[in-house]
């Protein structure tokens, strides 16, 4: 869920995301199965051979480092292709989410879009035929080596299968990442140095740092949430805290569910900062942006979201600006946060030209472009070399570091809206009542419980009739 919600030996141990028991799309013997797939041939397609091109382009980049890096790349493809026109449309994430499936099976689809993992979006879309597969393409420009399968697998869909319901996490590749992310601990540094708190090593220090803050007159964390999903990144990390592969196994229909004692734990931290001050009395009339205005203008020790805000907070706050993963539990331990990669780039299945929208994905992920992303303060999800050259203790720097300790640790879980079709609904909503004081934390578990179960249930109901998605 990326700006929401939007790496080579470093990723080797990311998300621990089961891959399909056979090639993806194939029976086993190589044989393409279920979903047609595009393109084909040995050799790579070339934009420059497809005659005069417009390709539209929908994203939700809207923030001024991805812009930038966005804007930059599509006039550096139009160079090197002088055919090929690039039509953008650039929404926020609220935006896209709302407007994409009209877009998509409407008369004029869009020929490469952002689409979000998981059910609600990735998943519908290629039930209802709206996306193209991408293996083929993905063995032409090889993002199966440029990309930890781990990683990739977060972008696929299984296949069709008579009594089988399609899951996300195996199957078919339905899209690329352009970047990483994931949600942090952002400090400014000046306002811990007046109130006398250094920047903390572990969770403990971290939590106890908030009631020095609040003696000392500061707002310790500022947060918004009349968006709704920015508090689906806070309870996320505050869940993550009790344990990454327990809650990355419920996240992927593999645990034990949202009725348990590390929601409840985490739901009750979160009333907890709300009791005592810790999070703006008005969080749920705060937007998002207004509140990292807020937080930019030195209101607020902390704030808690994705890397895909570093840009625009560094662009105010310069070298005050600081961020790391939540501190773990004991000092130089493992940490744990919500995060992976950002939204999907996909071809539509209507594309006219989907050999230059494959094409353009490669060009927008290749390490050239990882590099063009550093530059403008965007995490790549494979960092190149302008990465490694960063200042360790610039908030750039620190953000690369963050990403390499989450990687090497385990330590991503995946959003928690991935869950079920309907999880983003119910989640959001029903953090807006906790932070309201209209649910207790225990009723609170049960409402995500009540979404989570059926689905699971249904799932596993069809997995066992015996059908497979290899």
């Amino acid at each position: 869920m990326s700006s929401r919600f939007t790496r080579r030996s470093v990723l080797a141990a990311a998300l621990a995301v089961g891959a399909a028991s056979c090639t993806p799309g194939t029976d086993g013997s190589g044989a393409v199965t279920g979903d047609t797939a595009p393109g084909g041939g040995n050799g790579i397609p070339d934009p420059a051979k497809a005659g005069n091109v417009t390709l539209h382009v929908w994203d939700q980049e809207v923030r001024g480092g991805t812009n930038a890096e966005i804007e930059q790349l599509n006039k550096e493809f139009q160079k090197k292709y002088p055919n090929v026109t690039i039509k953008r449309v650039s929404r926020s994430f609220d935006d896209l989410k709302t407007t994409l499936k009209l877009a998509l099976s409407g008369n004029n689809p869009p020929d490469v879009v952002q689409a979000n993992q998981g059910y609600p979006d990735m998943v519908a879309f290629v039930e209802a035929g709206l996306l193209t597969p991408l293996d083929n393409y993905a063995g032409i420009y090889e993002w199966n080596t440029r990309y930890p399968a781990t990683l990739l697998n977060l972008n696929r869909v299984s296949v069709a299968e008579p009594g089988a319901s399609r899951r996300f996490g195996t199957g078919r590749l339905y899209g690329i990442s352009q970047t990483g992310e994931f949600v942090g601990l952002y400090y400014n540094k000046k306002v811990l140095k007046q109130a006398g708190v250094q920047p903390p090593r572990t969770w403990d220090e971290f939590t106890d740092s908030l009631a020095e803050l609040k003696k000392a007159g500061e707002l310790p964390i500022q947060f918004g949430n009349l968006d709704k999903w920015p508090a689906i990144h806070t309870f996320g990390m505050l869940q993550d805290q009790q344990g990454a592969e327990q809650a990355r196994d419920t996240v992927l229909g593999r645990g034990d569910g949202f009725a348990t004692s590390r929601t409840t734990k985490a739901a009750t931290t979160l009333t907890d900062w709300l009791d005592r001050g810790y999070l703006p009395k008005d969080a749920n009339g705060l937007g998002y942006d207004d509140a990292n205005k807020k937080f930019m203008a030195g209101q607020g020790a902390y704030t808690i979201t994705g890397t895909w805000m570093l840009a625009d907070l560094k662009k105010r706050l310069g070298d005050d600006l600081g961020i790391m993963p939540p501190p773990p539990a004991t000092e130089g331990g493992k940490p744990a946060t919500t995060g992976g990669q950002g939204l999907a780039w996909s071809v539509t299945s209507r594309s006219a030209h989907p050999e230059v929208a494959a094409a353009y994905l490669d060009f927008i992920t290749n390490e050239h472009a990882a590099d063009v992303m550093t530059r403008n303060g965007v995490l790549p999800a494979v960092p190149g070399k302008a990465a490694d050259a960063l200042d360790p203790k610039s908030p750039d720097g620190q953000m690369v570091d963050a990403w390499r300790q989450l990687t090497s640790a385990d330590g991503l879980v995946p959003y928690l809206d991935y869950a079920t079709p309907t999880f983003y609904d119910t989640s959001s909503a029903a953090l807006q009542d906790l932070i309201a004081g209209n649910t207790s934390p225990r009723n609170f578990a049960r409402k995500l419980q009540s979404d989570y179960a059926p689905f699971i249930k249904k799932q596993q109901g069809k997995a066992s009739s015996g059908a497979s998605d290899s």
